[in-house]
């Protein structure tokens, strides 16, 4: 059984004990959080489509841990102008385990 969640305005395949990175949720370590934004459940062959999510469909999942994403450097140059700009940005995410899947 495999679903399709949508989050942090990204989707998401999942089966049950996938472990994900996803945008920063508010949960503590070790606290349950529910995705009600389920726009595809299979189970044994049979799939049901939202428009645009299914209904009653929901998966539950536990955080693992807060932390930040690797760091992603912008660097902007002109050439002959002396203009050099260096940047660092670093995304907070949350990694989850997906507990249990209900279609």
């Amino acid at each position: 059984m495999f679903a399709v969640i949508k989050t942090g305005g990204k989707q998401y395949k999942v089966t049950k004990d996938d472990i994900i990175i996803v945008e920063k949720l508010e949960a503590e370590t070790g606290k349950k959080v529910s995705f009600d934004q389920v726009l595809i459940t299979s189970n044994s062959g049979a799939v049901k489509v939202g428009e645009p999510i299914v209904k009653g469909a929901l998966v539950e999942a536990e955080v693992i841990e807060q932390r930040k994403a690797d760091k992603v450097l912008v660097f902007k140059k002109k050439r002959r102008q002396t203009y050099r700009r260096k940047r660092g940005h670093r995304q907070n995410e949350t990694v989850v385990k997906i507990t249990s899947i209900t279609a």
